[in-house]
């Protein structure tokens, strides 16, 4: 890197986003001076005003220009033009294959628990962060009901020591945080009856990273998780890092004092609007049908923050726009009310009712999108959303997919218990099939090796 070359990100405290932007920079050996604005309202103006009024972190800057926050720092680096603003040299030449027995996708619960037992298997997994490293727990500041912990433990905390467990037994985490699959093939013409070359080309998978990496693996475990979801309405890609936010724990501290929207009535929602009251003047909570999905735990969790009159729930209510410019923020809300809930397929309804709401702060928790994209060429089978379909039952390799050699776990399969417990669980079965594939892989290259010995 160019000496010359000034690196400067603010961060905040907690900041998973934060987190992934100064890996990429540590991974590319790029030294930054890095401002944390938590707790420090002078930095935090500062931030603002440098980053032309987003109040998110992290915000990056390379010689004094505003490169953005980490979607856009991601969005240069997968183009290749990130290096070029460095001032790193880009080496010429072909892209060097490297073969792998496991490959792991993804280091939230269910891709670290199968790295754990993976590695205790002298399988060596590779595991890849991919975008949202230690996936949506890091996102989670309490962790209430994962067992070993009566006192509860922090989401970044739980999977900071899983990844030191994973690595104490071989499992090699590649914490280049935009190492995610880009796409990955399988090698149909592979003859097992013959002999096997040493020429990577000859295995199973090809995987292709965002960064131009490319591994083979005989074996891949797809534990990508799943990413928040948006609307889709007026003002949502104009505002995200406006006062628009997926992630109540990066984002709400910034908003201190304002009144605050949740979108959502699942456990994600009601944990983000209890966790939004430490800093909002009051929070609503919006859901568009009269009962929640989530579990009695956060509903009882938010009733009390109801009758302290920290929180009001706005039932059978969507939001129809999102109103503000870059420059101010968050102005207000457009909201639409119908008694028989999802009043947005009633507009035409005398009985619904659209009104403007006045808050500083948006954020959405209405589900998750399975990241699952990578595995369309594989011939893998998927359900309408893009889950992965597994085998199920109750013999082993009930987390096989369709094509041998992947298996699912956690959140790309599971859309119904969505829990950390059971992402583990299923991690650990997705290790235990992929062990006893390997070992049938290894079987028949030794026989294979025999009977060509004979001849």
């Amino acid at each position: 890197m160019d000496d010359q070359t000034r690196v400067e990100i603010y961060t905040k405290d907690p900041c998973p986003y934060c987190e992934m932007a100064k890996s990429l920079l540590e991974k590319k050996g790029v030294a930054y001076e890095e401002y944390l604005v938590t707790g420090d309202d002078e930095l935090f103006t500062e931030m603002v005003e440098r980053a032309n009024g987003r109040t998110t972190a992290p915000e990056v800057f390379v010689d004094g220009e505003l490169i953005g926050g980490w979607n856009e720092t991601r969005a240069l680096e997968e183009s290749g033009e990130l290096d070029e603003l460095l001032g790193l040299t880009v080496a010429d030449g072909g892209t060097d294959v490297e073969h792998r027995n496991l490959i792991i996708a993804g280091t939230g619960i269910a891709g670290l628990t199968a790295a754990i037992y993976a590695g205790r298997a002298n399988n060596e997994p590779l595991v890849l962060e991919g975008d949202e490293p230690g996936g949506q727990l890091t996102l989670t500041t309490d962790v209430a009901n994962y067992p070993g912990f009566p006192e509860g433990i922090s989401g970044p905390e739980l999977v900071t020591e899983m990844k030191a467990q994973a690595e104490r037994f071989g499992a090699e985490i590649d914490h280049g945080v935009l190492e995610s699959v880009e796409r990955v093939e399988q090698r149909s013409t592979v003859n097992r009856n013959v002999e096997r070359s040493d020429d990577a080309s000859d295995r199973p998978f090809r995987v292709e990273l965002t960064n131009g990496d490319v591994y083979t693996a005989d074996a891949i475990i797809a534990a990508s998780g799943a990413s928040a979801r948006t609307l889709g309405v007026p003002g949502e890609d104009e505002l995200m890092g406006y006062g628009l936010s997926t992630c109540a724990t990066c984002d709400g501290a910034f908003f201190r004092g304002e009144d605050m929207l949740v979108v959502g009535g699942g456990d994600a929602a009601m944990e983000e609007a209890h966790f939004l009251t430490k800093f909002a003047d009051t929070v609503y909570l919006a859901h568009r049908r009269e009962e929640f999905r989530a579990e009695q735990y956060w509903i009882d969790r938010v009733e009390e923050k109801v009758e302290a009159g920290e929180l009001e729930i706005m039932k059978n209510t969507e939001l129809l726009e999102v109103h503000g410019s870059p420059e101010d923020g968050v102005d207000h809300v457009t909201l639409v009310h119908n008694e028989q809930g999802h009043p947005t397929d009633r507009l035409d309804d005398p009985e619904t009712d659209e009104f403007d709401f006045d808050v500083g702060a948006v954020f959405l928790a209405i589900g998750h999108t399975p990241n699952t994209d990578y595995l369309e060429d594989t011939g893998v089978q998927m359900d309408d959303e893009g889950y992965l379909r597994t085998q199920g039952g109750t013999d082993g390799g009930q987390t096989e997919t369709d094509v041998p050699g992947i298996f699912g776990a956690g959140d790309v399969v599971d859309y119904h218990y969505q829990q950390a417990v059971t992402a583990a669980g299923m991690g650990c079965k997705a290790a235990i099939d992929a062990d006893a594939y390997l070992e049938e892989l290894e079987r028949a290259d030794a026989a294979t090796e025999t009977a060509t010995a004979d001849d």
